[in-house]
């Protein structure tokens, strides 16, 4: 069993500070580690341990996970649940695990989507492979046009008055479309904790007024919902590897994964560039900026980041240490920006 850094939660630079989730109680670290990519078959057992006990000895508390992570789906549940049971056993009272449950798990009309008989079968499931009682988040992935969300925010209730979850959670929803779940969930009686967007320098959406009127970070705002964004170097081409414009072999984008080679365009690679200079004048590596930009405004109560290896880990988690902007960096990096047609999941946020 691993014995963890004794001074993980006192207030060092090594550390991970705190930020409050919207109007909850609950707190997260800024920085979370997410176990969509590198986790699960693919990987030696013993490279995930190393990361997510580093990530814990550094005061990270917060592991994201999602019923189809892997590869194969699943893989990466059950991957986490033996390090629960093994090297962080007695500590799951210092831990936040979350899933969610959204997209094709099995075969049939009942393994993917918003309905209740999914959403709970789902839930059950990650229970199963995460050998727990329950877990801290349970998300919608996404929004479902074919389902109520009277029936969708219904089953997160249920999950949580079971006990199975401690707070409910949506991803990737709409500004409209959390307008609605909000509201629905205020009617039955759930309190929703937070929503989980994807959240780039070049991907942006959440910032951008939608048919409601408002963006995401707005609605946010006002519902004194907590932000997780995801995603936060755009798959890793917020990184140095790409800055050369050419593809290194064993990238994310030389696997033909849901890391398209068309994200490496002269427009996008012209704005690392850019970006790079501007992180380089503060101090900090492109990925670093990225994920310090991400935070700049505290309505963003923590993003997600992956990692391959603990070397990358802790770059990443190094950008904890300068969360703030000078007016005339946020101005430079605004000019800088681009839309990098990053978002994969626009189409599922929303039926309009």
């Amino acid at each position: 069993m691993h014995s963890p850094n004794p001074s993980r939660y006192d207030d060092s630079p090594q550390n991970v500070p705190y930020r409050r989730v919207g109007r909850s109680g609950l707190q997260l670290p800024v920085i979370s580690l997410g176990l969509w990519q590198n986790f699960g078959e693919a990987s030696p057992l013993a490279a995930q341990k190393d990361l997510v006990l580093r990530a814990f000895d550094r005061g990270v508390t917060h592991f994201d996970l999602a019923n189809n992570y892997g590869p194969p789906p699943g893989s990466a549940e059950k991957s986490f649940g033996e390090i629960l049971r093994t090297d962080l056993r007695g500590y799951r009272d210092e831990l936040v695990v979350s899933t969610k449950a959204g997209y094709n798990m099995w075969p049939g009309p009942y393994g993917e989507g918003g309905s209740r008989k999914y959403l709970l079968s789902s839930l059950d499931q990650s229970l199963n492979r995460l050998g727990l009682d329950y877990v801290d988040i349970f998300y919608s992935h996404r929004f479902d046009p074919e389902t109520p969300l009277e029936e969708t925010m219904g089953a997160l209730k249920t999950a949580v008055d079971s006990g199975r979850a401690l707070y409910a959670g949506i991803s990737s929803y709409s500004a409209s479309r959390t307008l609605e779940a909000f509201e629905v969930a205020r009617g039955i009686g759930l309190n929703l904790l937070i929503h989980q967007p994807s959240y780039s320098l070049l991907n942006r959406w959440v910032e951008e007024p939608d048919a409601s009127g408002m963006s995401l970070t707005d609605v946010c705002a006002q519902e004194e919902l907590g932000i997780i964004g995801f995603s936060p170097l755009a798959q890793g081409l917020l990184t140095s590897k790409y800055l050369t414009g050419q593809i290194p072999a064993g990238s994310r984008a030389s696997a033909d994964g849901s890391f398209k080679k068309e994200y490496v365009s002269e427009e996008n690679v012209a704005a690392l560039r850019v970006l790079n200079e501007i992180a380089s004048a503060r101090g900090q590596s492109l990925a670093q900026m990225a994920i310090s930009w991400s935070l700049r405004d505290e309505v963003v109560t923590s993003v997600v980041v992956g990692a391959r290896t603990t070397e990358q880990l802790d770059e990443n988690l190094d950008a904890a240490r300068s969360l703030t902007f000078t007016p005339e960096e946020l101005k430079a990096i605004d000019a800088a920006c681009v839309d990098g047609g990053l978002n994969l999941w626009a189409s599922r946020s929303s039926d309009l």
